[in-house]
């Protein structure tokens, strides 16, 4: 008797909490009992692991946040406050998904393979760019498992400006993943949401990353933009009817922003945006990470070196490289070492360029990030550039150290900081019990609102310059029938600050300088 009650007491238990279950009261105190539970587990691991806890809210209706946007006041600022519905509403989830460790996980370390499952999957098409100094890069062009067309249209040239329609001529975007060159599942997300809306992803690896081959002895440095510039150049010589966009995802923004500031308004790209950017390259070397993080992104490095280590040994000291305890010294050893100035010296007897610029500088700490910083060069860039920070970021300094002069003083760097988000996460619940990111819905209608923006713009300034032409032809068959003296005093009267623009026709015209910014782009430095 007793024996077969023993049996039955598992199903008897799974009936009663099934019955129990139909009452909704007991099944929000079961639902909420067991999340309590998982927070206090997850809290205690974060402890034990040493790594910064953060408040995150069990309920939607808890969150109280808000996107902060930090810009100077323009008109392109204005217009994404009004036409960007994205940018004004703030990534809202609970947990875990708001977690930034948990966000960190999911989006950045979690394993991925070719078709990951991604909603049917995201599979690259590679393109590897032979380079002047006979390196190679790789362009990896993203195309959905579920659509045909995307691959349809790699198939031929994209030749059209219409940016988020899903037509034969997309914009491409080019994405520049972090400084270790992993694909993750927060890039992967981005690529298959590119398609979805009709944009069409190429994501640029540096020599030596993701499988791309490593055919010079040398990695680039942090900020060395000539790989990328070479990059753009030739999608630009073979795509020269598509608009050209770019992100960055992490430590990538080092090169993308150093690109933007080195070639100004000759960049080729419309507008670019940058998901949890660094803005200070030795800062951020410098700054001590969770050591779990560290220790990861560490072993990760090494095993990047390690793959190379015979060709690289005449270059610099990989057995100490593999034995380094820090990002910091690894960097240091990899491009400030004795062996790397020797390499540098005897490059530049062979060369003469640009590039050779930092070839000849001092083989030192300081020096390096002269030559690397983001920054360096922002005052020359000459494209929107918004950045999404977030609060609880924990690979990232504080919210302190961002420049936020730049923003307020700079016409073309806009900033968005939410509450949570973590480190390109900004994980986000939809309303219908679906997860999706944040970060990347605003990009890609940034993208859209920018290019609308600067189309409205053109045909102001197209029939401005018209009217122009028409009034100084005017006043020109006026003033022929005059005498040269009378020409001579016109001409000496108060003088006028001019500026050239650029005009659809190719032609050149002056208008008077004002106060106001205005977005007339030029595409020459």
């Amino acid at each position: 008797m007793w024996d077969l009650f023993l049996c039955l007491l598992p199903s008897l238990l799974l009936v009663l909490v099934t019955i129990l279950r139909r009452w909704n009261w007991i099944s929000r105190l079961a639902d909420s009992t067991i999340q309590q539970l998982g927070r206090c587990m997850w809290i205690m691991a974060c402890r034990l692991l040493k790594l910064p806890c953060f408040t995150v809210s069990g309920s939607i209706e808890e969150c109280q946040a808000e996107v902060r946007l930090i810009c100077k006041p323009t008109a392109l600022a204005s217009h994404l406050k009004k036409h960007c519905y994205t940018l004004a509403q703030p990534p809202l989830a609970r947990w875990p998904q708001a977690d930034p460790h948990f966000q960190i996980i999911t989006n950045l370390m979690w394993p991925t393979k070719e078709g990951a499952e991604l909603k049917g999957g995201v599979r690259f098409t590679r393109d590897n760019l032979l380079l002047k100094d006979g390196g190679i890069v790789a362009l990896d062009w993203a195309a959905s498992l579920t659509d045909q067309q995307a691959q349809a249209k790699r198939n031929h040239h994209p030749g059209g400006r219409f940016l988020g329609h899903h037509s034969s001529n997309p914009a491409i975007i080019v994405i520049i993943p972090n400084a270790l060159g992993r694909v993750t599942p927060h890039l992967l997300m981005l690529c298959y949401k590119s398609l979805q809306q009709g944009f069409y992803p190429v994501v640029f690896h540096r020599r030596g990353h993701s499988g791309c081959p490593l055919t010079t002895p040398h990695y680039q440095e942090f900020g060395n933009t000539s790989d990328l510039a070479q990059a753009v150049a030739y999608l630009r010589s073979h795509y020269p009817s598509s608009t050209l966009l770019a992100v960055s995802e992490g430590s990538g923004s080092g090169l993308l922003l150093s690109y933007l500031g080195e070639c100004g308004s000759s960049s080729y790209l419309t507008a670019a945006a940058c998901i949890s950017p660094v803005f200070h390259g030795q800062l951020w070397f410098e700054y001590e990470l969770p050591w779990l993080y560290h220790w990861i992104t560490l072993i990760y490095h090494k095993f990047q070196i390690n793959r190379y280590a015979t060709a690289l040994s005449s270059v610099m000291d990989v057995a100490k490289i593999l034995h380094c305890n820090s990002l910091q010294d690894m960097e240091k050893l990899m491009f400030c070492a004795p062996k790397q100035s020797e390499q540098r010296m005897s490059d530049s007897v062979d060369n003469v360029g640009k590039d050779n610029l930092r070839l000849s500088v001092k083989p030192d700490w300081p020096s390096y990030w002269e030559r690397n910083e983001p920054l360096r060069d922002a005052d020359e860039v000459a494209v929107p550039v918004l950045c999404l920070c977030s609060q609880d970021d924990p690979l990232l300094p504080p919210l302190s150290t961002v420049p936020e002069g730049l923003f307020h003083n700079s016409p073309y760097f806009l900033l968005a900081v939410t509450q949570q988000g973590g480190h390109c996460g900004f994980m986000h619940e939809d309303g219908h019990g679906g997860i999706t990111s944040w970060s990347h819905s605003v990009v890609l209608e940034y993208f859209r609102v920018v290019a609308d923006f600067f189309m409205v713009e053109e045909k102001k300034s197209f029939k401005d310059v018209i009217a122009q032409c028409g009034s100084q032809s005017l006043k020109h068959s006026a003033s022929a029938v005059q005498s040269r003296r009378r020409t001579t005093l016109l001409r000496k009267e108060r003088p006028i600050r001019r500026r050239q623009i650029s005009t659809p026709s190719d032609k050149f015209t002056f208008e008077e300088e004002q106060e106001d910014f205005t977005w007339n782009r030029s595409y020459t430095r």
